[in-house]
């Protein structure tokens, strides 16, 4: 029978064993002193139920992931990640000076920004699971990589990101204060910069077939981008 062990990983650092359990239980009492210190409300605490759901998948689909043969940068991992995690925490955190308002505090808008986040969590979903083994978190070639150009891809190249930054704007609606909105701009940020650096990737991966693809599709946004 096959012996399974506690893997915790996190940007480089990587351990197994007894110190992966010992890292995993500290950044979940982390995480709980954070949550006793926010009180989120409920439309928050909601709001976070579907980032701790995708995230939850995201990990079990990691596993299933091709073999990668050639990666960008450790540095360039690194900083994708940095502005994440900070995106990701200014995003809930109420930080002291940021908790202005930048829409106000209504029924319609809570609810508009549900129905944004909760449509771009099931695109990510769909599309992290139509790309299958060729997903891979940093911008690399996996062993028998393949042009996918059917599904969510079809009129999309990147429909995870879309999906991503769609919860990020949803989640911003939700909330409606200002530490939100800069979240919301530094994960575009990140973004638009691993998009530039993979579809150059991709272009030297795929050659002719890849700018043909280009020109029948939208990066993030049909019709728009």
């Amino acid at each position: 029978m096959e012996e399974r062990t506690v893997v915790f990983k996190i940007g480089g650092l990587r351990l197994t064993g007894v110190p992966a359990v010992l890292a995993l239980l500290t950044v979940l009492a982390l995480i709980g002193i954070l949550i006793f210190y926010m009180r989120p409300s409920p439309r928050m605490s909601l709001a976070a139920a579907l980032w701790i759901i995708l995230t939850i998948y995201w990990t079990a689909a990691a596993k299933k992931a091709a073999t990668a043969k050639r990666t960008e940068s450790l540095e360039s991992r690194r900083l994708h990640q940095s502005m994440l995690w900070a995106s990701l925490l200014l995003l809930f955190v109420p930080v002291p000076g940021l908790r202005g308002r930048f829409v106000p505090l209504r029924s319609a808008i809570v609810v508009a920004g549900f129905i944004v986040q909760a449509g771009s969590f099931f695109l990510a979903m769909w599309a992290r699971r139509y790309l299958g083994k060729n997903w891979s978190g940093a911008i690399s070639a996996n062993v028998d990589h393949q042009l996918i150009r059917t599904g969510p891809y079809r009129l999309l190249r990147h429909p995870i990101y879309s999906g991503l930054i769609g919860m990020y704007i949803g989640t911003a609606l939700v909330s409606g204060e200002l530490h939100a909105l800069i979240a919301l701009v530094i994960i575009v940020a990140a973004y638009w910069r691993k998009i530039r650096m993979e579809e150059r990737h991709l272009v030297t991966l795929f050659g002719t077939e890849y700018d043909d693809y280009r020109r029948r599709s939208w990066a993030l946004i049909p019709g728009l981008f």
